[in-house]
């Protein structure tokens, strides 16, 4: 999750095309149980004050699939270079595909990491300081 907002200079096509340059290159045996594979949307997705990037979904019928919220992209990296959209866009790929490995796997690693930075996040902004 992530804090900003403005214009953004990639496009949403641009985008698309980057996540799908980007996805092709995770090993098959990777992905072979993300049943439905990756979606990337022009939407904007904010939890509270953060923006959400990305999220890994398991919803019953519709298998699991990771969603690319490129509105969320946009209003963090503004202008940024290409180079910095290509760094966040993988690094939020990688990121939701741990969440979806874990979940294979049965552990829960990354939402304990997730959780602890909030509250240190939160914490932080207690003391007056961000």
């Amino acid at each position: 999750m992530k804090r900003r907002r403005a214009a953004a200079s990639f496009s949403f096509r641009e985008f698309s095309r980057l996540a799908g340059e980007l996805v092709d290159k995770i090993p098959p045996r990777l992905v072979k149980d993300l049943s439905g594979g990756f979606h990337v949307t022009p939407e904007t997705k904010r939890d509270g004050e953060f923006y959400v990037l990305g999220e890994y979904v398991e919803e019953g019928a519709l298998g699991c699939f990771i969603v690319l919220y490129y509105g969320s992209f946009a209003a963090v990296l503004q202008n940024a270079a290409r180079e910095e959209w290509e760094r966040e866009l993988w690094e939020t790929i990688r990121h939701e595909l741990r969440h979806h490995l874990e979940t294979l796997a049965g552990t829960d690693e990354l939402v304990r990491e997730e959780i602890a930075e909030l509250l240190a996040e939160k914490q932080e902004e207690g003391n007056g300081s961000t």
